[in-house]
């Protein structure tokens, strides 16, 4: 067995022993549990009764953090050139079609990228590359969409996307460890409220089957996942 740290044995000692906790006790045990020197992020991780081996069960969607996820959001908009004063007034911080080429060079230096259909043909050729990152735009993100500005805009807002993994659960950021606890339970609803929204026709049984909310280095927290039945 691997020698734990004292800071982490610490936090251990405080942990739930039995049962989990509501969601707001939960988080506020992670904010408490945090022992890092830098300003952790606050993951929640559920687990779904889908088989994502069958389409018509894949859980996918985007939501709007209410609070923002505590980082900033760098956004490329792939636009034509004259959408680009639209683009940059909307806040995006690269902007235009010559950055194509700088990706397929190595240059990965953002975090969402925002491209308009007709352009598509083109960034295409990206897939391999942002693809595997998580960066390819898709329409089902809303980052392919003629309605750049507002795409740009709920992007810096702290919109996030989450897709269910092949053993069925989502993982997914709701915020920082210096968050108020009102922002991180709204952010947390939020993310549940949408999941549970998403339920595909398909799933059968208990759907919400596990719900846990931990920081970046801390310990793992479990939630009461009746709620969400």
């Amino acid at each position: 067995m691997p020698k734990r740290g004292k800071k982490y044995r610490s936090a251990a000692a405080t942990a739930p022993r039995n049962g989990s906790l509501a969601p707001r006790e939960a988080l506020e045990r992670v904010r408490t549990m945090a022992f890092a020197n830098f300003d952790e992020t606050v993951e929640a991780a559920v687990r779904l009764g889908v088989d994502p081996r069958r389409a018509d069960q894949i859980v996918r969607g985007t939501v709007i953090l209410p609070a923002g996820t505590g980082r900033p959001v760098r956004v490329l908009a792939l636009v034509p050139a004259d959408r680009e004063e639209e683009a940059r007034a909307a806040g995006a911080d690269y902007v235009g079609t010559d950055y194509i080429t700088r990706i397929q060079d190595g240059w990965l230096d953002f975090d969402v990228a925002i491209a308009t259909p007709d352009l598509m043909k083109n960034v295409a050729r990206l897939g391999r590359i942002l693809g595997p990152r998580g960066l390819m735009p898709t329409p089902k993100a809303g980052t392919v969409t003629m309605d750049v500005g507002r795409a740009i805009r709920e992007s810096k807002a702290g919109k996030i996307e989450f897709r269910v993994d092949r053993t069925g659960n989502v993982h997914a950021p709701i915020g920082k460890v210096s968050f108020e606890i009102d922002q991180l339970a709204g952010n947390f609803e939020a993310l549940m409220d949408e999941i549970v929204r998403l339920r595909p026709a398909a799933a059968k049984g208990r759907y919400v089957k596990s719900v846990t909310v931990a920081s970046t280095m801390g310990l793992g927290v479990s939630v009461d996942e009746d709620i969400y039945r």
